[in-house]
């Protein structure tokens, strides 16, 4: 995957996806809930950082992510 774009929502640290809170096609806001990451059995929330539509998913619960990686796409 190539650098994150500026609608590109990334991991904040490595560890596996607990719940995508949202869905392609759905309208946020900034400070919306997107994605739940289980880390060292802690959980932190991605949360948007600016508002717009989803335009893509690029995991689902269960996937392993690094830090960096990009999880979503707002447009």
């Amino acid at each position: 995957a190539g650098p994150a774009g500026a609608g590109d929502e990334v991991a904040p640290l490595g560890g596996v996806v607990q719940t995508v809170h949202v869905s392609v096609g759905q309208v946020i806001n900034e400070g919306d809930k997107l994605v739940s990451l289980e880390a060292m059995k802690m959980v932190t929330h991605v949360i948007a950082r600016r508002g717009g539509k989803v335009i893509s998913i690029a995991i689902k619960a269960g996937d392993p992510v690094d830090a960096g990686q990009v999880l979503l796409t707002i447009g």
